[in-house]
């Protein structure tokens, strides 16, 4: 283990997976590659979250971008300064110096609009500013643990999605629900023998994932991303926390992209997999959460008609039924037995 801490510039690993699930915060995850590990989410680590995400938004700005003048002269600073940033959003710099250490308590929500506009944050970024604004007035608050299983109805309206692979996740992207199209679709991933199967987990530890995903490294950083939010809307999901904990201590990429401190929606868009039986599919995915099953997402993954991809579809079908049949048959014989 000692080799592994070097290799990875950690400190404290040995003990990395246990000490998360026991303290309920990661003090282990890479904040930078000086060894600063924000965790989530006692009070000293919810400042810690705030810090690094205020700081690291503020960095990729430049006074151009946010249209100030760019005096002449070296900036010790990447990105604003706290004082532009104080000034954009309209309050005292002693203000905004506390709130970028990381206490964001009695801010009100025109602050935090005025915050968000000057660090141009977009949507995902918003909610998550104000998702660690409201766990600062509430740092021990706990939130339902994500669902791994569906109700009966959700499991028909699945199954009633016949022409399409569909599947439903919670935050932490396990897989708690498939079709028949879907279970086809996402084979590969449903090799790993754990449940549920965790597609974040597929995407950085499997070798398959590389040839899985044909745009494999923006999976990832979506991956982290999307996480990443859900770790600020449920910081104390112990099975959250633990599967950080697994990522970033077999992962190097995946504690850069969580450094990142980068957060995203996954909404909709284009999904290009190159499937071990039939082949390329450049598939259009819609996610959609589900209002009667908080906290789960249903997906499901399309294809233009008269397309290859459209092909696909209908042959990863065929593929799948004989799947189900080879399935039923070694049951039917051993109930003829």
């Amino acid at each position: 283990m000692r080799a592994r801490s070097a290799r990875y510039g950690l400190r404290h690993v040995p003990a990395a997976a246990k000490d998360a699930a026991r303290s309920g915060y990661w003090r282990y995850l890479l904040g930078d590659r000086n060894g600063t590990y924000p965790g989530v989410m006692s009070h000293s680590d919810h400042r810690a979250q705030v810090r690094e995400f205020l700081s690291s938004r503020r960095a990729r700005l430049t006074p151009e971008q946010a249209g100030l003048p760019a005096y002449g002269g070296h900036r010790r600073v990447k990105g604003l300064r706290r004082e532009e940033v104080a000034l954009l959003a309209g309050v005292s710099i002693d203000y905004y110096v506390r709130m970028e250490r990381g206490n964001l308590s009695g801010a009100s929500e025109s602050v935090l609009d005025a915050l968000a506009r000057a660090l141009q944050l977009d949507e995902a970024e918003r909610e998550h500013l104000f998702t660690l604004a409201r766990n600062a007035e509430a740092p021990t608050r706990r939130r339902r643990t994500p669902p791994t299983t569906v109700r009966p109805a959700v499991q028909q309206v699945l199954d009633a999605i016949s022409d399409a692979p569909a599947w439903v996740r919670n935050g932490r992207h396990d897989i708690v629900a498939t079709n028949r199209l879907g279970r086809a679709l996402y084979a590969p991933v449903l090799e790993d023998p754990r449940r549920p199967a965790n597609t974040t987990r597929f995407v950085y530890l499997s070798p398959a994932a590389r040839e899985f995903f044909v745009d494999w490294d923006r999976i990832a950083n979506d991956a982290a991303a999307m996480l990443r939010l859900e770790a600020g809307r449920n910081p104390h999901d112990p099975d959250l926390i633990a599967l950080v904990g697994e990522l970033s201590t077999q992962s190097e990429l995946f504690r850069q992209r969580w450094a990142s401190q980068d957060v995203q929606y996954h909404r909709s868009g284009q999904k290009r997999l190159r499937h071990p039986i039939v082949g390329q599919l450049d598939l259009n995915f819609e996610s959609m959460q589900l209002p009667s099953e908080p906290g789960l997402t249903l997906n499901v993954y399309t294809a233009a008609p008269d397309t290859p991809t459209a092909d696909g579809l209908k042959m990863l079908a065929s593929w799948a039924a004989t799947q189900d049949l080879a399935d039923v048959e070694p049951a039917a014989t051993k109930r003829q037995q």
